[in-house]
């Protein structure tokens, strides 16, 4: 794998080549480090459209090209903060420690979807938490989640108890505090090392979003799945730009590039991870993996949501020393994403 510096030097020559051919009318190429396989629904929906979106807004003087394999997906606020990347994804969680506003986003029994909370989390981010700062040193284009976080396993999970003493993959934010509460072993990768983990037994089972059936082939090497109503928590990722790569674009292409980003790239990311959610139940149906939805006045749903009462408190005092008003923006959050999920099933319906 290449190092960062051996990176940053390719795609600095890239950029130069890009700026030289500018010059001659060439379209700018936006250089996007990205993760998963192309067929992860980030890299084959997301990211595309996003890109149309872009080179159609500046008529054709931009556009975007995704870059694999520019290191662990960790590193890539780094990345773009270094300009080592132009513009990157990435969860939150991978970072510990920096980000501690955006869990509020991943918090459990939230009850909406990845669009209605993708598209609310846009709004009351910007509103309540960007003066904190978080975000330093890029610039934030998109902030969504994936569907309602759920457990693959090995073994079938008939009640919390089971997952005791289990080894299970968590990867970072909310889910670290789940684990912990749930007596697991954790397990520390990022997503595209679950299929080597489970495959080779490193692991018990994963907490992941349905769309891992099909995303990471997880379809293939968990032969449970257990559908928690409302999902165990949500996964807070951003999409982040670099700013001198804004800068270096005429004030036109800037203005059109971040009109094509923020609230409306949001909720684009959100309702395609909706979408790879049924897909991974297909995927999951095909492979003949044994799924488990547990009902909403089940046994286990109300041990998790009395396990879990406290997690809201916890969080707006882990957050208390940050000049924001935590306890207000969740309660915004909650009411504006609800809204918007109730708006668009009134639509679906007619």
């Amino acid at each position: 794998m290449l190092n960062r510096y051996s990176v940053k030097a390719t795609l600095v020559a890239l950029s130069f080549a890009a700026s030289f051919n500018a010059k001659a009318d060439e379209p700018i190429i936006m250089h996007v480090a990205t993760a998963g396989p192309p067929g992860h629904v980030q890299n084959s929906v997301v990211l595309p459209t996003w890109g149309k979106w872009i080179e159609e807004a500046t008529e054709g003087r931009v556009k975007m090209k995704l870059e694999y394999a520019l290191g662990e997906q960790s590193s890539y606020f780094n990345l773009v903060e270094d300009g080592v990347a132009d513009a990157a994804w990435s969860f939150h969680g991978y970072v510990p420690g920096r980000f501690r506003l955006t869990k509020m986003v991943e918090l459990p029994n939230a009850g909406v979807n990845a669009e209605a909370a993708s598209a609310a989390y846009w709004d009351v981010y910007q509103q309540y938490f960007a003066k904190a700062g978080e975000h330093e040193g890029v610039a934030l284009m998109g902030l969504f989640t994936h569907g309602p976080g759920q457990i693959f396993s090995k073994q079938p999970i008939n009640k919390l108890s089971d997952l005791e003493g289990k080894k299970i993959r968590l990867g970072g934010g909310i889910q670290q505090d789940l684990g912990e509460l749930l007596g697991v072993s954790p397990v520390s990768a990022p997503g595209p090392k679950v299929y080597e983990l489970m495959q080779q037994g490193i692991v018990d089972g994963v907490f992941m979003p349905a769309a891992s059936e099909k995303d990471f082939r997880l379809a293939e090497v968990a032969p449970h799945l257990t559908l928690m109503p409302g999902g165990l928590y949500m996964g807070s990722f951003a999409i982040m730009a670099n700013e001198d790569f804004l800068d270096s674009l005429s004030p036109e292409d800037r203005e059109a590039v971040m009109k094509v980003s923020g609230a409306k790239l949001s909720a684009l990311a959100g309702k395609a991870w909706d979408q790879s959610d049924k897909n991974g139940i297909a995927e999951a149906l095909k492979y003949e993996v044994t799924i488990r939805e547990v009902a909403e006045d089940a046994p286990m749903t109300q041990e998790f949501q009395q396990l879990t009462s406290g997690f809201d408190r916890k969080w707006v005092e882990s957050v208390s020393d940050i000049n924001v008003d935590a306890a207000e923006a969740l309660e915004a959050f909650r009411k504006a994403a609800r809204q918007y999920q109730a708006q668009n099933a009134s639509v679906a319906e007619r």
